[in-house]
């Protein structure tokens, strides 16, 4: 599907889907736990689908309905599957799910789509391996499909870098299960704040775990038989990113609602970076609201480290275009092994529509202009233009590009190729940004 998009002004109330990242954790405890857990306000994306059809097959049930989950965990007859689980296109779900079931006895296969399967896993593997749990790549690739026959041994210690969070948040919740104390020991923690995610989680169903003020080091208490819960799933901040950068770069005004304020998304980091730009931003905790108002010059110099929230690089690049002077995105690895290489991904696609950027071994650099100077006039620096863009596949380069065509010059238009994979985390965006006047149509 392709929409083109172009110059819009937003206004009115949006509310953006329920957190993936929570909605995925929550499916995977309750798969695990003993009698029926509901979770309401899900988000019923393909990754968090795909997670559904997978704990089926290892135990649990579940019954879907609009804004409310039910799911009857596999509790202590939870089993390895009688085939592969597939895990389409979520890398959370594989990298969730395969530790759990490595405390399992007997093989176990994981595959995906051709996505998933280009994603190298040599570090999943290895953590397999050190606790016992022989695991090799089927395609002697390093990367899926791949298998591991159980189970790990909690007596081991899990020494890895840590610099993708997704496999070792699915030790810690594997750790519920075994009987002992895992001890994981990260050289270079990354993505931090997912990490703290998980252990909220495993401590609201009972699970005793520690991580030390470095993330370095991790320690996960068990065996506990996790209690069936009830949940509300929060917004999902890496969704509010879109609505907000395209507020700002269409000189629109808006109010985000059902904004989670508890800390556990470490994507809300964006608030602060748009506001050291001078994006008026009004984040009211109590009414769980962002009011964003645009038409601000927004400027400065800023080095931002990405790598607690490697997510937000695609709606924080685009924005970057639009502040006058340098912003330089360091840490930036852990961003290349996303659904694709996102920093170059962003710089091919930024440069062909004429921004300055610049792309290094750990770096993204964007030289921006806003489109009005100081004193309110059209800058000449301003030099965006519209095009055709790839997204590869890509739902956060999609839905980024998408909202960049809304602050271009109203003669310029912008092709976005792919566009139907913002279904993996936001099914409905273009009709719900359409709804607060974004204009996109498909073509």
């Amino acid at each position: 599907m392709k929409i083109k998009a172009h110059k819009s002004k937003l206004s009115g109330r949006i509310t953006v889907p329920g957190s993936k990242s929570h909605t995925i954790r929550a499916l995977i405890l309750a798969a695990m736990a003993d009698g029926t857990s509901h979770i309401s306000n899900p988000l019923p994306s393909n990754d968090c689908l795909s997670t559904v059809e997978a704990i089926k097959k290892v135990g649990a049930k579940a019954e879907l309905s609009d804004g409310l989950w039910t799911i009857t965990g596999a509790g202590k007859n939870l089993h390895l599957p009688d085939d592969c689980i597939d895990a389409g296109n979520s890398g959370s779900l594989m990298y969730f799910l395969c530790p759990v079931l490595s405390t399992l006895s007997g093989e176990c296969t994981f595959t995906g789509d051709e996505s998933l399967c280009t994603r190298p896993v040599g570090h999943l593997l290895d953590a397999l391996n050190q606790l016992g749990a022989g695991a090799k790549s089927l395609r002697g690739n390093d990367c899926s499909p791949f298998s591991f026959c159980g189970s790990i041994d909690v007596n081991k210690t899990l020494k890895t870098d840590g610099k993708l969070s997704q496999y070792i948040s699915g030790f810690m919740m594997a750790a519920s299960r075994l009987n002992g104390t895992l001890k994981i020991e990260l050289s270079d923690p990354k993505e931090t704040p997912y990490l703290t995610m998980t252990k909220l989680w495993l401590e609201s169903v009972g699970v005793n775990c520690q991580i030390s003020d470095d993330f370095k080091n991790i320690s996960v208490q068990g065996p506990v038989q996790i209690k069936a819960f009830d949940r509300a799933v929060p917004s999902d901040w890496e969704g509010v990113a879109f609505p907000l950068i395209a507020a700002l770069i269409s000189e629109s005004s808006i109010v985000i609602e059902n904004i989670d304020g508890s800390g556990s998304q470490g994507d809300d980091k964006i608030v602060q970076v748009l506001q050291n730009a001078g994006a008026d931003i009004v984040w009211d905790k109590k009414a769980a609201t962002l009011t964003v108002t645009g038409g601000k010059r927004l400027h400065g110099n800023q080095t931002i480290n990405i790598s607690d929230f490697p997510d937000a690089i695609c709606a924080l690049s685009v924005i970057a275009c639009f502040i006058d002077g340098t912003t330089t995105f360091t840490d930036v690895e852990i961003c290349r092994k996303k659904e694709t290489d996102r920093i170059k991904a962003m710089k091919e696609q930024l440069t062909k529509l004429s921004a300055n950027v610049e792309e290094g071994d750990d770096t993204l650099i964007i030289h921006g202009h806003s489109p009005i100077l100081e004193d309110g006039q059209p800058n000449p620096e301003f030099k965006l233009h519209g095009g055709e863009v790839q997204t590869y596949k890509d739902h956060r380069i999609v839905m980024s590009l998408a909202c960049l065509a809304l602050g271009l010059d109203s003669k310029e238009e912008l092709i976005v190729n792919d566009a139907e994979w913002c279904r993996i985390t936001f099914p409905n965006f273009f009709q719900v940004m359409n709804a607060i006047g974004a204009g996109f149509t498909e073509i």
